[in-house]
């Protein structure tokens, strides 16, 4: 035996994983990702992050509204030593012993070197920015949702081959066994075919542990029952309706949600600027109130109503401020480089993607050949081996060469069906497949 099993299929079974045929729950893929948007908790966190911003953008909106106070007091007077500035005359003057004090205030701010509006426009952006890294950790999500799915298809089809090979390998030994009784068949060969039951066997018991692995893993993100079995239909993968295949970068400048995440982060930085550059102005402001004064057994002020403007300007400040600009300014330049870099890693991970795509595409080509090449081969090898032309050696390398090229054809399958929604993904066009914006 030329060829070990464990050698074959070790690569692809490491991470992923298995499931018993009666007990399995069949999920489309398009459910499985709504189910996952409803239930991942890396969801729930960005849509925590963006009703933070929404609130963030809010409590800047109220500060361009008018600030309404009232304050009250009332005091209990020791005994006071008067001194009157005019003449009270010969009588006495009453001692007051309480004071009791009302006042509503109403501030309008009405200038404020448009520090207010730039406030608001900043915390509008931000709250843009974390909208559209809510929707990229959504794509996020369904890529994972897609590769487990499609693993876990490889898997499941990957098992049912080596459940067949091993029927027609058993079924090979229980001749073997009847030829070698009969002495027509040597003992070396019926060891050699127990010896290929027995890899099988291997294989399988990885291939099902493996499988295992890979619905939990699914049916973590999808928070259902640990104990979940799910089922993958090949139609899902298979048969799949491909809209236009991107063929550049084009597409991801246009719609990848982390780069207009960071383009509004750029505009929040402009907005900071203007903030800064804002302390160069004075404050001005609508002020308003009334009062009421008590003092009791002297006076009573009622209805004092009063009304102005009023204007504060930090001097030291258009020494000071500079600097504050100058940070400012500087972070928008560290924003706008990120950005940069960012494209850049954008326009390499398309091309990769799309180099990824044409390469799956060429070897599903392949493999399906193979599959044919291999079916052919063994057909030839088993007729030569019943008419003694070839032996055992030459028949059990034709089987697995045969199971080889079946397993390799359906990985190579769903490669396909992966590297392309990888594609899609690169050039932020995942959304748009799915139409995940309803979910």
């Amino acid at each position: 035996m030329k060829v070990s099993y464990l050698a074959l299929f070790g690569g692809f079974f490491i991470g992923i994983s298995s499931i018993n045929a009666q007990d399995k729950t069949s999920l489309k893929l398009e459910d499985a990702i709504q189910l996952a948007w409803t239930k991942s908790n890396e969801i729930s966190l960005a849509s925590t992050k963006v009703e933070t911003k929404k609130q963030e953008l809010q409590s800047a909106k109220n500060t361009q509204y008018p600030d309404l106070k009232l304050t009250g007091q009332f005091l209990q007077l020791t005994e006071p030593t008067l001194h009157l500035d005019f003449d009270a005359g010969s009588g006495s003057f009453p001692v007051p012993d309480k004071i009791a004090i009302g006042q509503a205030s109403l501030s309008l701010p009405l200038f404020a070197g448009m520090k207010i509006q730039n406030s608001i426009k900043l915390q509008d952006n931000l709250f843009q920015a974390e909208n559209a890294m809510a929707s990229k950790t959504k794509e996020d999500v369904a890529m994972r949702v897609i590769n487990f799915y499609g693993n876990l298809y490889k898997a499941q089809r990957t098992i049912e081959l080596l459940k067949e090979n091993q029927k027609s390998a058993e079924q090979r030994v229980t001749d073997f066994i009847a030829l070698e009784k009969n002495g027509i068949i040597p003992r070396n060969d019926l060891l050699k075919a127990q010896l290929q039951v027995s890899k099988i066997q291997l294989s399988l018991d990885e291939a099902l542990n493996n499988e295992k692995i890979i619905n939990y893993y699914l049916v973590t993100l999808l928070k259902l029952p640990s104990e979940t079995k799910l089922a993958v239909a090949e139609s899902d993968l298979i048969n799949f309706s491909k809209s236009e295949v991107p063929t550049d970068e084009q597409p991801a400048l246009q719609n990848r949600k982390d780069l207009e995440a960071i383009q509004f982060q750029e505009k929040a930085t402009q907005n900071n600027i203007k903030i800064a550059k804002g302390d160069y102005y004075p404050t001005v402001g609508l002020t308003g109130g009334y009062a009421a004064l008590n003092v009791n057994n002297v006076m009573r002020l009622e209805n004092a109503m009063f009304i102005g403007l009023g204007v504060s300007y930090d001097v030291s400040g258009i020494l000071k401020n500079g600097t504050q600009v100058k940070i400012a300014e500087s972070k928008a330049l560290e924003v706008k480089n990120t950005e940069e870099l960012l494209k850049d890693n954008i326009r390499i991970q398309v091309q990769q993607a799309i180099t990824n795509y044409d390469l799956a595409i060429k070897q599903n080509i392949v493999h399906k050949q193979a599959v044919e090449q291999a079916t052919e081969n063994y057909r030839i090898v088993k007729d030569k081996y019943d008419n003694g032309l070839s032996d055992t050696n030459d028949l059990l390398e034709a089987d697995v060469e045969q199971l080889k090229s079946k397993i390799s054809e359906t990985i190579a399958k769903v490669d396909v069906i992966q590297k392309y929604y990888e594609l899609l993904s690169a050039t932020g066009q995942l959304s748009q497949t799915f139409n995940l914006s309803k979910i």
